[in-house]
């Protein structure tokens, strides 16, 4: 498995192979599905962050009963398109899927500026719905977020702006 660019994803995968989108947070991994058609992200669960070997086994649970083919990782990017810390972050564990969860699938960033402030814009005005339930769907509604921008950029052959490039910072 290799980190990629957004557009040299598809070659990797088999045909009508889902993608699995993560916005992962310092305590919860919101997770969204795509259809086989690789068209539409539907938010999926959300995980509870624990230590790195129980977050890599719920994903691989996931992969599997879910017949995944590749991942969509969030990156956070600083407005200015800079990497810092929480990019960085996203970067090495992505890293460690593959080297310490020996995770064999492609993975691709995609640039997560301001999705789950979008995300919750969204639920507040369109849905009217409670803090305290907006708190329950947040993580999975951005990663549903993230997985579209990255879906609608492939079928559009859209740029994935900074994030694009899977290669770490030199």
């Amino acid at each position: 498995m290799t980190l990629l660019d957004l557009h040299d994803l598809p070659e990797r995968l088999p045909a009508r192979a889902r993608l699995l989108g993560l916005d992962l947070g310092s305590k919860t991994i919101g997770l969204a599905i795509s259809d086989g058609d690789r068209k539409l992200a539907s938010p999926l669960e959300t995980l509870r962050r624990a230590k790195f070997t129980a977050d890599a086994e719920a994903l691989k649970r996931v992969l599997e009963e879910r017949r995944v083919g590749g991942l969509i990782l969030g990156l956070p990017v600083n407005m200015d398109g800079s990497e810092g810390p929480r990019a960085q972050s996203t970067r090495q564990f992505a890293r460690n899927l593959i080297e310490l969860a020996g995770l064999d699938l492609p993975i691709a960033f995609w640039d997560e500026r301001l999705s789950t402030a979008a995300v919750q814009r969204l639920l507040i005005d369109e849905a009217d719905m409670t803090r305290k339930r907006r708190a329950e769907v947040v993580d999975k509604m951005a990663a549903a977020y993230i997985l579209q921008g990255a879906l609608d950029a492939l079928a559009y052959g859209r740029p994935g702006g900074p994030a694009e490039g899977a290669g770490d910072p030199a």
